[in-house]
């Protein structure tokens, strides 16, 4: 599948959070996942989130972590301009995020997404002085809203504020709540709102969500860009269908397993994944079976919907 034009922003569209392949001793498989962001981009994803939760990266040494966006921007390289790497830069304080970000525009990023500070519960005012910090880079910021991880909630009226300030040109969220793309439309208008959780994705794309950044895309990147195709274009006769489908593999990207989830998915797909480090162990021998048909489902075999994934925890820092 070719990929299309990009669209005006290199935040909209599926940028994939790249899940990060591992060999069996542990150590990154770069050239795998050079070999994995060219597969993305002929899959039909418009770029790639390195360094996300997804990717691992509170494991990776400092260069490994350099590594990883360095590797994208390469592969990255190969392909059309319609394919876009935007980093995660999280840390625990502004100043390192500072140096990631800086380390992605040396690279030639052309944006980068933050999680607030993570270290402890942050109110509002060092929240703003967090993204103050990192924006001297200059580099476009997409926030990131994940208070299940961080315990801090970047609410409609705390990102208007960091929109107004021109600190952020757009927000990952990752509540699960799809009535605040609404909220936020409303409080911060220019703000883009980016679907964060693979299972309301259908939900914002119609409540008007400029992009996904996705984890289930690592898998099945054909099968996903054709849902979001189909949900952007208000054509829901074939949304709807493909995203029951999809659904109970979607649900993973909010458990707390959901990197070895996708992992396993990849795996079951034909790609390169391998093992998770530390502290990520195996599945259990139940959330093996369910990832296996909930992917066999997505995949569009014989297998049964009905209690394809059963529910687990919600995803934990």
């Amino acid at each position: 599948m070719e990929t299309t034009p990009r669209t005006e922003k290199p935040w909209h569209g599926i940028l994939v959070a790249a899940a990060l392949p591992m060999r069996d001793d542990l150590s990154v498989d770069f050239d795998a996942y050079a070999e994995h962001v060219q597969y993305l981009a002929a899959g039909g994803c418009r770029g790639i989130v390195p360094n996300g939760s997804l990717g691992e990266y509170q494991t990776l040494t400092p260069e490994e972590r350099a590594s990883v966006v360095e590797t994208a921007v390469a592969a990255a390289g190969d392909l059309p301009d319609a394919f876009s790497v935007v980093p995660g830069v999280a840390a625990y304080g502004a100043l390192e995020a500072r140096r990631w970000t800086e380390q992605a525009a040396e690279t030639g990023c052309p944006a980068v997404m933050l999680l607030p500070p993570n270290a402890y519960r942050a109110d509002s005012d060092s929240v703003m002085a967090h993204y103050r910090e990192v924006a001297k880079v200059g580099l476009p910021i997409v926030a990131y809203n994940n208070p299940i991880d961080t315990k801090v909630d970047l609410t409609p009226a705390l990102l208007a504020r960091l929109h107004g300030e021109g600190l952020i040109v757009a927000v990952k969220e990752f509540t699960g709540d799809v009535r605040r793309a609404y909220e936020i439309a409303e409080r911060a208008p220019g703000l883009d709102v980016i679907c964060g959780s693979d299972d309301v994705v259908l939900e914002l794309a119609v409540a008007g969500s400029q992009g996904w950044i996705a984890g289930v895309p690592n898998a099945l990147p054909v099968e996903c860009a054709a849902l979001w195709e189909a949900a952007t274009k208000g054509d829901l006769p074939t949304a709807v269908p493909a995203y029951r489908r999809l659904h109970p593999l979607l649900r993973w990207d909010s458990k707390t397993e959901f990197v070895q989830a996708i992992k396993l998915a990849m795996e079951l797909a034909g790609r390169r994944a391998g093992p998770c480090r530390p502290p990520r162990g195996p599945l259990t021998a139940e959330q093996d079976t369910a990832v296996r048909q909930a992917t066999a489902y997505a995949m569009r075999s014989d297998v049964a919907p009905a209690d394809v994934a059963p529910r687990a925890s919600s995803r934990q820092s």
